[in-house]
């Protein structure tokens, strides 16, 4: 995923930074790709080729400059940090964190989603809430789908068995 991945702010969430990353324009943003792998390497402790590997393998997919290099964010090297961190204090292989991180990104997401829900059911209940208010009892009030269709029931005519339908009682 990159930095111009359409709705991918959610998705990339990434442990924050704990201490501030001096450099960052003051028009960034923790998301905005801003520095280069050799600056990257340095803010997260690591070699450059290191950083280079993680991209190959979708540890960390950084954005990308108009000239194909690599450019970091704030969250970027954060998570870098995460990643170094998980791999030598905790002793996780690389396919582990790879799904750690995959795993979080899924909270992540479905955390906002359940949020979005919560909001959209208070805002229901509170129409609700005001629209049985506003009829004065609470049974008055049913919600009707306006259709200009009609249908017409037939109760099914029995069928008459033929003398060699094996299917006829005797």
């Amino acid at each position: 995923m990159t930095a111009g991945d359409a709705g991918s702010e959610h998705a990339r969430r990434a442990p924050r930074a704990d201490s501030a990353i001096p450099g960052l324009p003051p028009w960034a943003d923790e998301d905005t790709p801003v520095f280069v792998i050799s600056i990257a390497a340095e803010f997260s402790g690591m070699h450059a080729q290191t950083l280079r590997s993680y991209d190959r393998i979708g540890l960390v997919s950084p954005g990308r400059a108009s000239g194909g290099g690599r450019r970091y964010s704030v969250r970027d090297i954060a998570l870098l940090r995460e990643v170094q961190r998980l791999s030598q204090e905790e002793g996780v292989n690389l396919a582990g964190i790879k799904r750690i991180i995959e795993l979080e990104r899924e909270v992540d997401q479905l955390t906002d989603r359940l949020a979005e829900l919560t909001d959209e059911l208070a805002r229901s209940q509170a129409r609700l809430q005001a629209l049985t208010e506003q009829a004065g009892r609470p049974g008055d009030l049913l919600p009707a789908r306006r259709t200009q269709s009609v249908v017409v029931w037939q109760p099914a005519r029995r069928r008459r068995a033929a003398p060699d339908d094996p299917d006829r009682e005797s």
